[in-house]
């Protein structure tokens, strides 16, 4: 299996688009949300920024050639303290479960030095459970971990 992270240019932002309606599906488990008149769920609405802040970081992920999901990373500046963060992740079922997800995460860590946080919703207990073996092997165990209005936060250094 052939693990490739690529940058996204502008020109993959529909691209990314597309794919998001996917993780849309799959979140609806856990929040909230239907499609549309239209049939499709709604755009999401800081896909723009992406390419227009420099604290915010698309990236595309391919599978022995084929598209197989997107990391959404921003850098944040809150309370005198900076730090990165999982905006959005996504990896299609087909590639779940075998270790595509821990490389791409880990790929994030090291392409982004510094502080993070990860969060994950209460009710998205897988998302708990992967996040927690990832971080917890990227760091050897040194994290720690809260939860605050519904979020389960991860919190560590790269």
């Amino acid at each position: 299996m052939n693990v490739k992270i690529k940058k996204a240019a502008l020109h993959d932002k529909e691209l990314i688009k597309n794919l998001m309606q996917f993780y849309f599906y799959d979140f609806s488990e856990f929040v909230e949300a239907h499609v549309e008149e239209d049939g499709r769920f709604g755009d999401y609405p800081y896909l723009d920024s992406y390419w227009e802040e420099k604290t915010r970081f698309p990236y595309l992920v391919e599978v022995d050639g084929k598209y197989a999901g997107f990391v959404l990373v921003r850098q944040i500046e809150e309370n005198e303290r900076t730090y990165f963060s999982i905006a959005e992740f996504f990896i299609m079922k087909k590639s779940r479960r075998t270790g595509v997800g821990r490389v791409v995460a880990t790929e994030m860590f090291s392409l982004h030095p510094g502080n993070w946080e990860v969060f994950q919703i209460e009710k998205n207990v897988p998302a708990q459970y992967f996040w927690r073996k990832v971080i917890s092997e990227y760091t050897n165990g040194n994290f720690t971990e809260r939860t605050v209005d519904k979020k389960v936060i991860q919190e560590f250094k790269s």
